[in-house]
């Protein structure tokens, strides 16, 4: 590991078991049956640990999305021309794409980062451009990052958490946007969980069964090709993710380092995470996963990191819009938790002994 990335060996922060005892013995008191809330209370008790008080609130929600292009995409991986990466920037910048909406309607900041697209975006306005090439390599041929741009995409995910931080927020999700990047993300999802390219890969934008068949070939062969070394998450990282997977991992990271929870969006976002949890063991206890993936390899992350979504929608657009969506839910497993009254205080009758 070289200099640019001795940060990723910073521990985890502990979330707060004392503030987590606190809400669960609030949950107890409140003027409902114990557990009539199901998950919800749950929610309640995960994001008190999180946030280090019996009664946690999502106030500042800060959404960070990360785009990039992949040489992979030569491969015909895709239903999309590369060239969507680049418009779709623009979008995000006109206030055009889902994640915008969400955005305005949750009343939460939305940064877009450009890493790096094929095509020359122009640099519209209001994204935050930080670019490591024109796209990652084809994996198929050689590693898709060096060990430099994967330092940058890893701290470019660092420095927005850090601005996420710095500002206030207490909830970070982050999004991606780049073609080709369900096949970067099955490819680092094999490579970490062992599993083969055929239970991993799926249609991404759209592909029929001929489209995700030669999609796994194509991850096998970039399996096949960097094979020796993908027993180090890193490398894996490197040699078969993207800028945005590579961000995303970043800023989960940093996010664990500092004790800013996340809420993580579908099966790109999911598999950033499991490779920010190999890199940093612990990392993942920072973690909300917000939504099961249509994308059929979704469901083999999450059983990989032990999680349980939150909603199951059959969402697979990405953008984090998956995990905006499921802000409404935090929000109001905080409310119950909050403004319910005690037994005590209601003057109700509590559960006989």
């Amino acid at each position: 590991m070289n200099d640019e990335m001795l940060w990723l060996n910073t521990p985890p922060a502990e979330p707060d078991a004392q503030a987590a005892h606190a809400a669960e013995a609030r949950q107890a008191r409140l003027t409902k049956p114990p557990g009539a809330l199901g998950r919800l209370e749950a929610i309640a008790i995960r994001l008190a640990a999180l946030q280090g008080r019996e009664r946690p609130r999502i106030e500042g929600v800060r959404i960070a999305v990360f785009a990039g292009d992949h040489g992979v995409a030569a491969q015909g991986v895709s239903a999309f021309p590369q060239a969507v990466t680049a418009e779709m920037i623009k979008n995000f910048a006109r206030g055009g794409a889902a994640i915008n909406v969400l955005a305005r309607a949750l009343d939460a900041e939305l940064e877009v980062i450009d890493l790096g697209t094929a095509v020359d975006t122009g640099d519209p306005p209001g994204v935050i451009g930080q670019p490591l090439g024109p796209g990652t390599a084809d994996f198929t041929r050689e590693p898709a990052m060096s060990r430099h741009q994967l330092a940058g995409a890893l701290a470019a995910g660092r420095h927005a958490a850090e601005r996420a931080r710095l500002d206030g927020a207490s909830l970070f999700i982050g999004g991606e946007m780049g073609i080709g990047n369900t096949t970067a993300a099955a490819a680092l999802g094999c490579a970490l969980l062992g599993l083969s390219p055929a239970e991993l890969a799926g249609p991404g934008t759209g592909l029929d069964a001929e489209g995700v068949a030669r999609k796994a070939a194509v991850i096998e062969a970039g399996l096949a090709r960097h094979r020796e070394h993908l027993d180090d998450p890193l490398e894996a990282l490197r040699r078969l993710g993207g800028f945005e997977i590579a961000a995303l991992a970043g800023a989960d990271l940093a996010c664990a380092h500092m004790g800013l929870p996340v809420l993580v969006d579908g099966f790109i976002a999911t598999a950033a995470a499991l490779a920010a949890a190999r890199l940093c063991p612990g990392a993942e206890r920072w973690f909300l996963f917000s939504h099961a993936s249509a994308e059929p390899g979704h469901r083999a992350l999450l059983e990989a990191l032990g999680a349980e979504p939150l909603l199951d929608l059959g969402m697979r657009l990405g953008e984090g819009s998956g995990a905006a969506v499921a802000i409404p839910l935090l929000r109001l497993a905080c409310a119950l938790h909050d403004e319910m009254v005690t037994f005590e205080e209601a003057g109700v009758s509590e559960k006989a002994p």
